[in-house]
């Protein structure tokens, strides 16, 4: 029984010596960076599987049942999703998937021995109910989620303040058991800041990464591909080639040469000016000419109804009435009856029931 959280603790020591040679690294795009990120990868799988071995964390726990030296194993979760997120050795999204995971469990220990805050809880049922728009600051209001950025940062700043003045004296700790355990609290506080801004980093990235284009396919099936197409795929017909080939004029009964050794044709042909035809083209305009006169157009419109004819000073110049048109002279008297007969019944005025003068 003794032996079992010894052997966590040197798991655990070598995982954090693998995970420090990934911080100080400078080339993170070497294959000796990937390589040491794998191998702390590992590291911390095994202390997590040796931690569920020996039932390290117990639902029937509080964090005050906890001892100070189990605090640091709270991290392991966490500290493998960071360096998931480091990684490629697999596919992006599923790596990202792999780390949200982590950070889950992460946040699911710390719920389980109330160690988040109110507004830590807050932003974990936040992402609880939508993972991939989640976001530490509101989305609609610009200045909320300016103040809310503000106020993060002032936090992480703090906290980074007193974890470097906690750590300033390694020797001290030993020996203060209180100091000990509010530096390790303040780890996992700190923590726990990080993953929330992970969390949201992860949902842009993934959010970015299903409106890429598919990955384009590589070199060596590119150059079969086109292997593929310069012999000509076969057993589906397809060809690239725009005559065709010699089986089809063969079955069409066109194979063979156009003349004889006399100069007489042996079947139909068509003689094409294709070199007239080029140097017509080399010397042409680089812009379309037209191909109607302007007359031409303006008939073409008129005929197709787009032209509105009359108005103008000509449309207030009334036609001289012919006095042989005794149908158009009555119809005229009439209206002119008409108008009078209206004028009479209603008088000036006479409809201005409301404002009169």
């Amino acid at each position: 029984m003794d032996e079992e959280p010894q052997t966590l603790s040197s798991c655990f020591g070598d995982a954090e010596d693998k995970r420090g040679k990934v911080d100080s690294a400078l080339d993170f795009g070497t294959a000796t960076f990937q390589e040491n990120v794998t191998a702390a990868i590992t590291a911390y799988d095994q202390c997590l599987k040796i931690a569920d071995q020996i039932s390290l964390f117990s639902p029937n726990e509080t964090l005050e049942d906890a001892s100070s030296k189990n605090l640091p194993y709270f991290l392991l979760n966490f500290r493998r999703a960071e360096l998931l997120q480091k990684s490629q050795q697999q596919d992006r999204k599923v790596l990202l998937r792999k780390a949200e995971s982590g950070y889950g469990d992460f946040l699911k220990l710390l719920d389980q021995y109330d160690v988040l805050s109110r507004d830590d809880f807050r932003l974990l049922e936040q992402w609880r109910e939508d993972p991939e728009r989640f976001s530490t600051a509101s989305t609609h209001d610009a200045t909320q989620r300016r103040e809310t950025k503000i106020s993060r940062y002032k936090r992480e700043k703090e906290l980074k303040r007193k974890l470097e003045y906690l750590k300033q004296n390694p020797d001290a700790l030993h020996n203060d058991e209180a100091t000990l355990r509010q530096l390790y609290l303040l780890e996992i506080e700190f923590a726990t800041h990080q993953t929330f801004q992970s969390l949201e980093s992860i949902a842009q990235e993934l959010q970015i990464l299903k409106l890429a284009p598919p990955e384009q396919p590589s070199a060596s099936t590119a150059q079969h591909g086109d292997g593929r197409q310069r012999s000509g795929d076969r057993s589906n017909g397809y060809s690239e080639r725009l005559d065709p080939p010699i089986s089809q004029l063969s079955a069409s009964g066109n194979a063979g040469p156009i003349l004889d050794r006399n100069g007489k044709p042996l079947r139909p042909f068509t003689i094409l000016d294709n070199r007239q035809r080029l140097r017509d083209g080399v010397f042409r305009p680089d812009h379309n000419l037209p191909t109607m006169t302007i007359d031409e157009y303006l008939e073409e419109e008129k005929r197709r109804g787009g032209i509105i004819e009359g108005g103008g000073p000509q449309s207030g110049i009334r036609p001289e009435p012919n006095e042989d048109d005794m149908d158009k002279a009555d119809e005229e008297t009439m209206k002119a009856r008409a108008w009078d007969e209206f004028k009479e019944d209603n008088p000036r005025g006479s409809g201005n029931t409301i404002n009169r003068g």
